[in-house]
C-alpha cells in the first residue's frame, strides 16, 4: 500500500541504490503532500476559473436556486420601450433534454433603427459576471446554437460594447462581427471578435438585422487566450500552477451529495463530459447554478495541465446530514440513504468513472474520453468515496458494497475514505470513522477541520496518531478562521508539524480555495479574485512555500532553538531526492526574535541558498485594497553550520541544491 501512496515503483536493486544516495538519518514521507481542493463555493467556477465571460448562457437559471431568478437571468432587451419585439423562454423541442430551456426571439420592427446613434438591430444583451472585463487586442471566441422558426435567413450581429456614461449617452463599440443563421433546425454558428479597446464593464449585444423570429441557446464567450487552450482562465489558473500543487480534489465538499438539497441534487459526473450543449447543470449547494461548463474532462484536464493527481470524490448512497435543517442538529441530525438495491448503480458509476478515466479508447466510457479529445488515458490513481458523511450504520454499509466492488474490480485504485466533519477526538463521526477505517483496510481517510488560529498554534495532533496504521491521512480541509498573517504562520507551524508526520498525513489542502468579490459564501479563503485579477492571501503565500519545498525524506535534528517547549516556533528540513535539492523552513509565530542552531553538516553543502520570508504586522491580511504581505526572496550564502536570528512573526525557507 505504501508503494501506491507514496508512488514508488523502485526495484529492490534501486530502492538500495537511492538509499545510498540519501544523506543518513532521514524519515521517508509524502513528496505529494501539498494540494488543493477545488469546489464550486463561491461563484469559484462559472464567473471564476471558467473562462467563460457570459452568465446564464443557457438559460437555464432557475427559482429554485435562488429567488427571482429565470430562464432570462442575466439577460435583457437590447431594445426596451421602443415596441420592436420581446424576447420569450421557451422549452419546445429543446437542443438536448439536459437542456431544456432556451430564448424565442420576436423582431417586429428595425428599419426605422438601423442606425439609431450608431445602433443596428434588435436582440440580446448580458452583461456577463459583474461586467465584461476585455482587453485590447485581445481575441474572443462567440459560439451560440441558432434555430429559425420562419422561412427567413437572418443577419445577426454580435457586438462588444461599453455602455454611455449618463442619460441617453451612446454606448462604444469595442469588437463586432456578423452572422447569418439559416434553416430551421439547430445549428451552431461561431465568430471570433478583436477587443479595440480595454473595457471592464463591457457587455455583448445579438441583434438581429432583420423582421421575424429565431431561437437561441447555449451563448458562449471565451477569451483565446486561456490556461494552455483548455478554457480555464489565465490568471486564476496560474495562480494555482505557481502553489506547486500534487494534486487536485474536486468536484466538492458537499456539493458531492447535493448538500443540504438531498438526493435530487446529487452530482453525478456522467451529465458533465459530454457536448457543453447535453451536459445537465445542477442547483449549486451554495446557492446559485452550476452549469457544468468545468466538468469532469476539464478536471482532469487541468489535472494533467498542473501535472497534479486527479481526486474526484463521488457520493455513496447516502446524503448529507445537512439536509434538511441537519446541520442545526448535531451531532443528532437524520441521513437519508438509498435502498441497498439501488446501490449497484452506485457502484456502477465509479467503476465506468476509472473505466473513463483509464480505459482504452476501445471501451465504452473510454470511447467518450476519447471522443471529447483525450484518447490517451488519464491514468487515475486515487478515488474518494463520501464527503464528511455522518459515520451511521447506513453509510457504513453502503460505503463498504462500493468498496468491495471497486477493489475488486481495480485493485491499483487507491481509495479514499472519510472522517466525517470535524477530525478530532471525541467527536462520534471522527471516533467512528476510524474505527470503520481500520476494519476495512482503508488506505486514506479523509480528515476535515476549521478552527481558530489558537489550535494550530497549539495543537500538535498527529504526533500521538499510531506509527503502525495501515490507514493513512488526508487532511482534506481545514483553514484557521481568520486572514492574517498570524493565522498564516499558525497554519505554517501546523504544516511544519504535518510534515514531521508525513509519514501518517500522505495529503493536505487548504480550504475554501477561491471566492469571487461580491458573491463570496464562505470565509476566509485561499484566493480572492474580481473580474481582472486574483487576490493572493497570506495564507497562499505559506501554501506556496510548502509546495514549493516538497520531498520524500524528513530530518527532524538539524535545527534547534534558544527557546525550549515553545508552540511558538517550528521548523523541518525536507530533502527532495530526486531533485537533490534542500529545503530548511523555520517558523516563528511569537513577539520575540528566536535563534535558530542550524547543523548541515550531513549534507554536501556548497556554499549558497535561496532565502525567502514572509514577515510583518501580525494582524496585517492581504485584500482588494492593499496587500501588504508577500514573499522576500534573496540569495544568500550559507554554511553547513550556522545560527540565525528568526525575527518575531516570519516564516523563512533556504533553499539549497545539492
Amino acid at each position: 500500500m505504501l508503494k501506491k501512496i507514496f508512488s514508488l515503483s523502485l526495484t529492490a536493486l534501486s530502492v538500495a541504490s537511492l538509499m545510498a544516495q540519501v544523506p543518513q538519518g532521514g524519515k521517508k514521507i509524502s513528496n505529494e503532500l501539498i494540494g488543493i481542493f477545488f469546489e464550486d463555493i463561491s461563484s469559484s467556477a462559472d464567473g471564476g476559473l471558467c473562462a467563460e465571460l457570459l452568465q446564464n448562457g443557457s438559460f437555464e437559471y432557475s427559482p429554485i436556486e435562488k429567488d427571482g431568478w429565470g430562464a432570462g437571468t442575466a439577460w435583457k432587451f437590447a431594445r426596451p420601450g421602443h415596441s420592436l419585439g420581446f424576447m420569450e423562454p421557451r422549452q419546445q423541442n429543446p437542443i438536448h433534454p439536459n437542456n431544456p430551456n432556451y430564448m424565442h426571439i420576436q423582431v417586429e420592427r428595425v428599419k426605422e433603427f438601423y442606425d439609431y446613434k450608431g445602433w443596428k438591430g434588435v436582440g440580446l444583451q448580458n452583461d456577463g459576471f459583474d461586467g465584461i472585463t476585455v482587453k485590447s487586442g485581445e481575441k474572443y471566441d462567440f459560439s451560440a446554437f441558432f434555430r429559425n422558426t420562419d422561412s427567413k435567413e437572418k443577419e445577426i450581429r454580435v457586438v462588444l460594447s461599453v455602455p454611455g456614461v449618463g442619460f441617453n449617452a451612446e454606448p462604444t463599440i469595442i469588437g463586432e462581427q456578423t452572422l447569418k443563421i439559416s434553416g430551421n433546425d439547430w445549428k451552431q454558428y461561431s465568430c471570433t471578435i478583436q477587443a479595440k479597446s480595454d473595457a471592464d464593464k463591457a457587455n455583448l449585444q445579438i441583434l438581429c438585422l432583420t423582421v421575424g423570429e429565431f431561437d437561441i441557446d447555449v451563448v458562449s464567450l471565451y477569451p483565446q487566450d486561456t490556461y494552455k487552450g483548455h478554457g480555464m482562465r489565465k490568471d486564476l489558473a496560474q495562480a494555482l500552477a505557481d502553489l506547486k500543487p500534487k494534486f487536485m480534489r474536486f468536484p466538492g465538499g458537499c456539493v458531492v451529495h447535493g448538500g443540504g438539497d438531498g438526493f435530487w441534487n446529487t452530482y453525478h459526473w456522467k451529465n458533465t463530459v459530454g457536448p457543453k450543449e447535453q451536459r445537465k447543470g445542477n442547483k449549486n449547494t451554495w446557492g446559485y447554478h452550476q452549469s457544468m461548463a468545468i466538468g469532469y474532462f476539464e478536471y482532469f484536464q487541468f489535472c494533467e495541465d498542473l501535472n497534479m493527481e486527479p481526486v474526484p470524490i463521488l457520493p455513496c448512497g447516502v446524503s448529507c446530514q445537512g439536509t434538511n435543517g441537519g446541520w442545526g442538529m448535531w451531532p443528532t441530525q437524520a441521513q437519508d440513504a438509498c435502498p441497498m438495491s439501488d446501490m449497484d448503480k452506485w457502484t456502477q458509476d465509479a467503476l465506468d468513472l476509472i473505466e473513463w478515466a483509464n480505459g482504452d479508447a476501445n471501451t465504452k466510457w473510454g470511447k467518450v474520453r476519447a471522443e471529447a479529445g483525450h484518447p490517451k488515458p488519464f491514468n487515475l490513481k486515487y478515488l474518494g468515496i463520501g464527503n464528511e458523511e455522518k459515520i451511521t450504520p447506513e453509510f457504513e454499509e453502503r460505503f463498504k458494497y462500493m468498496y468491495d466492488k471497486i477493489t475488486a474490480k481495480y485493485p491499483d485504485i487507491v481509495i479514499v475514505g472519510t472522517a466525517g466533519p470535524g477530525s478530532h477526538k471525541g467527536n462520534p463521526d471522527y471516533d467512528e470513522g476510524w474505527k470503520f477505517a481500520e476494519k476495512v483496510g482503508l488506505p486514506i481517510i479523509d480528515e476535515h477541520y476549521y478552527e481558530p488560529r489558537d489550535y494550530f498554534l497549539s495543537s500538535r495532533q498527529y504526533d500521538s496518531y499510531p506509527r503502525n496504521r495501515k490507514t493513512k491521512v488526508y487532511l482534506g480541509e481545514y483553514a484557521s478562521k481568520d486572514k492574517k498573517l498570524i493565522d498564516a504562520l499558525a497554519e505554517g507551524l501546523y504544516l511544519l508539524h504535518v510534515e514531521r508526520n508525513a509519514d501518517v498525513v500522505v495529503m493536505t489542502s487548504y480550504a475554501p480555495l477561491f471566492a469571487r468579490k461580491g458573491a463570496t459564501n464562505w470565509d476566509p479563503d485561499l484566493i480572492y479574485f474580481d473580474n481582472k485579477r486574483p487576490y493572493l492571501t497570506c495564507s497562499y503565500y505559506v501554501q506556496q512555500m510548502f509546495g514549493e519545498s516538497s520531498g520524500d525524506y524528513y530530518y527532524g535534528d538539524c535545527v534547534t532553538f534558544n527557546r525550549k517547549n515553545d508552540n511558538l516556533l517550528g521548523s523541518s528540513v525536507v530533502y527532495d531526492s530526486k531533485t537533490k535539492k534542500l529545503f530548511v523552513k523555520i517558523c516563528n509565530a511569537g513577539s520575540e526574535t528566536a535563534q535558530a542552531n542550524i547543523d548541515l553538516t550531513k549534507f554536501k553543502i556548497k556554499g549558497e541558498a535561496l532565502k525567502t520570508t514572509i514577515s510583518g504586522n501580525p494582524m496585517d491580511e492581504n485584500n482588494y485594497d492593499k496587500q501588504p504581505i508577500i514573499p522576500v526572496k534573496e540569495n544568500v550564502a550559507i554554511k553547513a553550520k550556522s545560527v540565525e536570528k528568526i525575527e518575531p512573526y516570519s516564516i523563512t525557507m533556504w533553499t539549497i541544491q545539492l
